[in-house]
Parts: structure tokens; sequence; C-alpha cells
């Protein structure tokens, strides 16, 4: 990985207008935040760049408005929040690009911020073009990306705007990639991923990757549905994903020649439907009206072993329905051994996807984490080895 241009402690930013791209992607239930690790995870950077005196200008964006106004996909809330946050006042401008904004960018007192509309809103973000490029480095002095969740896709504020204004890499960004690369590369041995998640075939590319550079995966989650199908036992009514068993062959077969062990559940939960009581049943007892919602505690137990013995876990997809209360003793129990064992300074963790975060959230497992990603496709295709635009962008030549 080349190396990026990032943000020095020493730069002298004091009255410089800097652009800070976010993600305040963040999901909202009738205008109110309903999940806001996001939005919390940029609150040091913020801050770094109020002690530096600098004139803030936050961009971000929120949904898929595909390029049209959209009132519940506004940024105003946000600024709300973030005011809350920093306990002080975040002014809200509802354009994002224009000679308004270029006058209220530098008009905003040293260590004030000012919080841009939807990027979104307008068509080009999303197609990366120069003259948006172009009107969006009028309203900074410099750049900042702090949006590595967003970094996976070639849009104009992250990507083309680097070639019009200077451009650093956040201290988050840089973080992040530095841990990933930590652990395709550099991770303490053994290693152990626990993946989830419902289809197999978005993450092939990921295990093939991870397979030879882990000494242990195990698949939970509605993934296993299809490892245990391939292995003759009836999956009942459970979701499986149909054709991939070129796929699943494949994958067994680079566990073998790369000597890592590929480990899948021994019992179930099973329930009739999301609603009715769950039942624990080994393998060989599923019958066609069963869904399988979560992992059985001798699978549990196996896991726990696991990682006893691992040096480093990466988690990323929950083990069961774990929204459900009756189904997420496997998702709740796993967040609650690798916090406990990373607390201890046993292990390294890495957890990572929209999912895995809420669950960890949810079971308060958060501060037990050595490093908690709340991207999910940009996380997870530089796990996959991918190259990734908006940090292309920031390279040095």
């Amino acid at each position: 990985m080349a190396k990026i241009n990032h943000l020095d402690d020493n730069l002298n930013i004091e009255g410089k207008r800097v652009l800070l791209r976010v993600d305040f992607n963040v999901p909202t239930n009738n205008g109110s935040i309903t999940e806001t690790s996001r939005i919390k995870k940029v609150l040091p950077t913020i801050k770094f760049l109020i002690n530096k005196k600098a004139k803030i200008i936050i961009i971000s964006h929120i949904g898929r408005p595909k390029g049209k106004f959209v009132p519940g996909l506004s940024l105003k809330p946000i600024a709300k929040k973030l005011s809350h946050y920093l306990n002080q006042n975040v002014v809200f401008l509802s354009e994002t690009i224009g000679l308004k904004v270029i006058q209220n960018s530098k008009k905003i007192p040293n260590g004030e911020i000012l919080l841009l509309e939807n990027l979104r809103f307008n068509k080009e973000e999303e197609l990366n073009t120069q003259s948006f490029a172009k009107e969006l480095s009028k309203i900074g002095d410099m750049y900042i990306n702090e949006a590595f969740s967003c970094s996976h896709r070639a849009h104009t504020s992250v990507c083309e705007i680097t070639k019009h204004i200077d451009s650093f890499a956040g201290k988050q960004l840089v973080e992040e990639v530095n841990t990933i690369k930590m652990l395709v590369s550099g991770a303490k041995k053994p290693v152990t991923c626990i993946i989830g998640g419902s289809k197999i075939s978005t993450k092939i590319g990921i295990l093939i990757n991870l397979i030879k550079k882990m000494e242990t995966i195990v698949i939970v989650g509605a993934m296993a549905n299809n490892f245990i199908k391939h292995k003759g036992y009836n999956i009942g009514k459970s979701m499986v994903e149909e054709n991939q068993e070129n796929l699943l062959e494949d994958i067994i077969k680079q566990c073998k020649t790369n000597n890592c062990d590929l480990v899948l559940p021994q019992d179930v939960l099973v329930a009739k439907n999301h609603n009715s009581k769950g039942q624990l049943k080994n393998l060989d007892k599923i019958d066609d009206t069963d869904l399988i919602l979560d992992i059985g505690e001798k699978t549990i137990q196996n896991i726990f072993k696991i990682i006893d013995e691992s040096k480093t876990i990466l988690w990323n997809g929950p083990a069961g329905y774990f929204e459900v209360k009756e189904f997420s003793a496997g998702s709740n129990k796993i967040a609650q051994k690798i916090s406990e064992n990373t607390k201890n300074k046993f292990l390294i963790s890495i957890a990572g996807g929209g999912d895995t975060v809420s669950a960890i959230n949810k079971f308060g497992c958060s501060d037990g984490f050595t490093y908690i990603s709340t991207a999910g496709g940009a996380f997870l295709e530089l796990l996959e080895g991918k190259v990734l635009p908006g940090i292309k962008a920031l390279e040095i030549n």
C-alpha cells in the first residue's frame, strides 16, 4: 500500500478553511437519528480542528436521494446532534455549493463549524465530475477525508476533489487503513476470523484472501446454512443462497490447501418463525418446517475455545437474528467473550460491518474491542485486497 498524504499535528491551519468530508450516513426514523456511532467517531478530528482554530466546513451525505432534494434526507438534524456533542453551535446551510456557501465559509470565525446540505442532492456527486469538484474546492483552502466508509466509491467528494485542492487523510482514516493493513499482513498469530452475513457470494473474495492469512475461519449466521446444507443436512425453511456449490467447494479446498481450519456450527437454535420460541437442535434433527435463527450452546462453547486460543480476531457478521432477544445469545456471547479477552490483554480484536457494530453496541461491548470499523463495503473491500479509489486519490506520487 503506497504512502498517503495525511494530516500532520504540526500543520499550521489557524484561520484556514478546512473542507472536512465525513460520513454522517446514520440511520434515522421520522427525522430522528437512531444510531450515532458514525457521528461520535469523527468527534476527535473535529475537536482537533477546533483547537487548531481552523474554520471547519463539513460535507457529507445521507441515504440515496439520487440527485434530488428529499426533505427526509436533509443533514439538518445532524447539525443539532453535533452541536450537542461539541457543546457549541454548528451552523447548518441548506446548500452545498455556490456563492452563498463560499461567502459563509469565509465569514465563520476560527474554531467554528459550518455543516452543508446533503452532497447527494446533487447528481454530480455520484458521477465524480470535475465541474462539481471545482465548485466544492472553492469552499475550502484544504481538504481532509475522514470518511473511510465512503472511500470505496469513486464519488466527487472523495476522489475528483483531491485534484483541485490540497488534500489530506484524516487521523481516523489513517488509523482504519493501518489497522486493516496490520490484520492482513502483520497480525499476531494465531489469527481467527468469525464471519457471518446472509450471502456467501458477496464475501467470497474476502474469504479467499483471508484463508491464506488466517489459522481459523468460523462461519456463522445465515452464511453457515449453505455449508450445513452442503454437508447433507436438512436446513428446513432457513435462508440459503442457491447454486453456490462450486463456491463452497472452492472455499473448502482453499482451506485444506492453506492449512486453515474451517469451523461450522455443530448445533443451532431453530423456530417455526421469527416470533416463536427457539428450540435447540443438533444438525441431524432439523426438520422441514424449521428456521435456523441462531447458533447453539455447543457451537458457542467451541467458538469460546477458539477465541481463547487466538491472539487476533476479526469479526464481521452476527451469529444469528440478534435483533430478537430469543435469537441473540450467539452474537451476545461472542461479543462479551471477545470483549473480556481484549480487556484482559490476551487479544487484539477488530470488528466491522453495520450489523456487527449494531450487535456490539446493543450488547454494551463497544469499549471492549481494540478497533471497531463503522465502514461496511470499504472495510470489506480493503480486507479483500482491493484498491479503494478514495485512498488512492490521497496517495503521494
